[in-house]
């Protein structure tokens, strides 16, 4: 067996089950779970008959082997939405590649990038992927199947969440090869300004790291501007050959269809050159059917807007019930309220279950120890996914457990 695989940690809704082991969550109550972030609204019903089309179709569908680097029809329509987005030319048969959803694509991206025994170095010092705290537990996985090891740059909540980047020694930068991003933040919900984005690009130019922007939140927020992407904010640096640079973005959060497993990977042309060579021997192609769904998708944003109006209506009518009893504010984009809870995360979410049969899940669980302190402590991670009304029942659960307790 790979050694390495020893090292990764329980995924968090792993640990989540290991905590509820052995409770009976109180059974006059219906369980609502705010505990996994995946996408409970409809899927529009475009997207479906797109995809049945295609199965149906002859002779394309399910007749041939799909290309790694997908359809030419597919690259083009992931270009053209960067330009409609983000207002980027984008090369669709050099600088952009799809992939089976942005999981895949980070764990995948990172072993591409990751040289685990550099020339001139130390043995004994492994490279590092820096990555922020909390964050999506792939980072951590990926960088340690890939012989790399995470560092977490805590995020600051006196500042919106925003990454210390300050806080990393020179040591450390000198042995980063990857740095990953997630803006819109998981769990946090921040979105990095263009001064944060130069910061990074100044300092890959001086270590030569490369930059993986995780953006799979982008299209759900609640300001009127919409966030800003790793490679616009390139562009309007001067950038637009997006050296060292590239995003990652998916279909499940934008178009309610996390059960296909489809996004895709755009940037440097150099670094997506070798990341199709691994994908090629990794037997990574996506699905003709879901190529064609997806075509369909990223073609139209009537459905985007209406998703965004949903969850805006959504968290108007919640976050003020939870702001209520803790410390809470409206994110920036995402799905996620990130709220500070009075005492330990992990008890406060045990007892809720407990009591109210309303799932919800531990900061501590999405963050690592830094410095003695573990960002995610006496936090706790609400994923607003499912109908409203349902996020508002649980909600007000959280309101009687949390009065309840003073």
């Amino acid at each position: 067996m790979n050694p390495l695989l020893s090292r990764l940690q329980p995924y968090p809704f792993e640990r989540l089950r290991q905590l509820f082991a052995g409770v009976t969550p109180n059974p006059a109550l219906q369980a609502i779970s705010l505990g996994m972030g995946e996408p409970k609204h409809a899927t529009p019903a475009f997207i479906r008959e797109a995809m049945m089309a295609s199965v149906m179709a002859t002779p394309s569908g399910l007749a041939s082997y799909p290309a790694t680097a997908g359809e030419p029809r597919l690259r083009q329509a992931c270009s053209d939405w960067l330009k409609l987005r983000y207002g980027l030319d984008v090369n669709p048969a050099t600088q952009v590649l799809p992939v089976n959803g942005s999981r895949e694509a980070l764990f995948a991206l990172t072993q591409t990038i990751i040289d685990p025994a550099p020339a001139g170095r130390d043995a004994a010092l492994a490279p590092v992927v820096v990555c922020p705290n909390p964050f999506y537990q792939i980072y951590e996985g990926a960088a340690l199947l890939a012989g790399a090891e995470p560092y977490f740059v805590p995020s600051d909540a006196a500042r919106n969440f925003a990454q210390d980047w300050d806080s990393v020694p020179a040591s450390i930068w000198e042995r980063t090869q990857l740095l990953i991003t997630c803006s819109p933040g998981n769990p946090t919900g921040a979105v990095m300004p263009l001064s944060e984005w130069e910061k990074l690009f100044a300092l890959s130019d001086r270590y030569g790291f490369v930059i993986a922007s995780d953006e799979c939140y982008s299209e759900i927020y609640f300001r009127d501007e919409p966030p800003l992407g790793g490679m616009e904010a390139a562009a309007r640096l001067g950038r637009s050959d997006f050296r060292k640079l590239v995003s990652l973005t998916s279909l499940s959060k934008r178009s309610n269809v996390p059960g296909m497993r489809s996004g895709f990977v755009a940037g440097d042309a150099a670094l997506i050159k070798q990341f199709l060579l691994y994908r090629t021997y990794h037997g990574s192609a996506m699905s003709p059917v879901v190529q064609a769904a997806s075509i369909a998708a990223w073609g139209d944003e009537q459905h985007v807007i209406e998703n965004r109006a949903l969850y805006r209506d959504k968290f108007a009518q919640v976050t003020p019930l939870i702001a209520g009893v803790l410390d809470v504010a409206l994110p920036d984009a995402g799905f996620y309220l990130w709220a500070k809870v009075k005492g330990n995360d992990t008890e406060f979410a045990r007892e809720l279950f407990t009591l109210y049969n309303v799932t919800v899940l531990p900061g501590t669980f999405l963050a690592r120890d830094g410095q003695g302190v573990n960002p995610g402590a006496q936090r706790i991670r609400m994923a607003l996914v499912a109908e409203t009304a349902e996020c508002v029942e649980a909600a007000q659960r959280i309101v009687q457990f949390v009065k309840s307790r003073t």
